[in-house]
């Protein structure tokens, strides 16, 4: 195999996983209530509501912004 095809063959690869990926952003998600309050305090979030995606005792808090 020529080193040309293969070294195309590899960008073509790359540039479809950067496509696939998309450009969402995704929530900030955090293991406890103080962590994602010491976060919205350093990040000077003001409106926000903190959401419960899990059930005890495997808790995954997101900061919900208002906007």
């Amino acid at each position: 195999m020529s080193g040309r095809y293969y070294s195309k063959r590899i960008k073509d690869i790359m540039e479809k996983a950067e496509k696939a990926r998309g450009n969402r952003s995704r929530p900030k998600t955090f293991k406890s209530k103080e962590l994602a309050k010491a976060w919205a305090d350093k990040n000077k979030v003001k409106d926000y509501t903190l959401k419960n995606l899990k059930n005890p005792p495997n808790n995954k808090i997101v900061i919900v912004t208002k906007t």
